[in-house]
């Protein structure tokens, strides 16, 4: 009976209880998805928006009546250092922790190089490569003092294999495994760990704009012959945020159904 006792108390337990994660640009999309995913594991959510306020407070309320942790939403702008650093002391101030750290704030502007503006480089490189940075060194100081922490960096397979059209998005992604491999040397010794995903084709309401000919020429081109979830990047997210990942760092996870081989 101690036993069967013992065993019901370990299949009820989540893989984030009483876990803090701050999530970037989570009020639609991938971040929204993960969002969910963490919640339904346990995590307590602090999220920040850029300007979706109704997503944000729909959100809030979804998750907070379907699985009960706390959840609160902060609109900040995650290319602004200042605003960044606003956020995170504000966060940590209403959770008193942070544990897992997901930078998942991006943004395209796609067009061929001779074509593209100042503006549109700009643009991208601040909100998906400078953002990573703002974030991480505005939760550094409590991560060093907790002597653990879990760092989750969404980088993209373009940044891996390029992409025509993409140059801004496929540099900004790039950097963020440079930085995240170099973030995961500097941390290491305090316990804080920092890896990358890189997810491929992933349905959203982005790629449901495509049209049916477009999303049926890039399931073609894939192993798995199929789009992927916000469900198969969030699952990938719960295992580095967690501790079955506690030897896990500097690496990069490819969610992407075989495209990069």
């Amino acid at each position: 009976m101690q036993y069967l006792c013992y065993h019901l108390r370990i299949m009820d337990m989540k893989l984030l209880d009483d876990k803090t994660a701050i999530i970037t640009g989570a009020s639609r999309g991938i971040g929204r998805g993960i969002a969910e995913k963490y919640a339904e594991q346990g995590c307590n959510i602090a999220f920040s928006f850029a300007s979706s306020v109704e997503k944000a407070k729909a959100l809030e309320e979804e998750i907070t009546t379907k699985y009960g942790v706390k959840i609160k939403g902060y609109q900040s702008n995650a290319s602004d250092f200042e605003s960044s650093q606003q956020f995170v002391d504000q966060v940590v101030a209403d959770f008193e922790r942070i544990d897992i750290l997901i930078n998942n704030a991006g943004i395209t502007r796609d067009n061929l190089l001779m074509r593209m503006n100042e503006e549109q480089w700009d643009e991208v490189m601040n909100v998906n490569l400078k953002s990573v940075f703002n974030l991480t060194k505005a939760s550094l100081r409590t991560f060093l003092k907790q002597k653990s922490g879990s760092i989750i960096n969404m980088s993209s397979v373009v940044g891996v294999m390029g992409n025509a059209g993409q140059s801004n998005y496929a540099a900004s992604k790039a950097g963020i495994i440079g930085f995240s491999k170099s973030m995961a040397k500097e941390l290491g010794s305090r316990n804080v760990r920092c890896n990358v995903i890189t997810p491929g084709f992933i349905e959203t309401e982005m790629t449901a704009e495509l049209g049916e000919e477009a999303l049926k020429k890039w399931t073609e081109g894939i192993p798995l012959k199929r789009g992927g979830t916000t469900n198969d990047v969030a699952n990938a997210c719960v295992y580095l945020g967690s501790d079955l990942s506690s030897y896990v760092t500097g690496q990069v996870l490819s969610v992407c159904g075989g495209m990069l081989m």
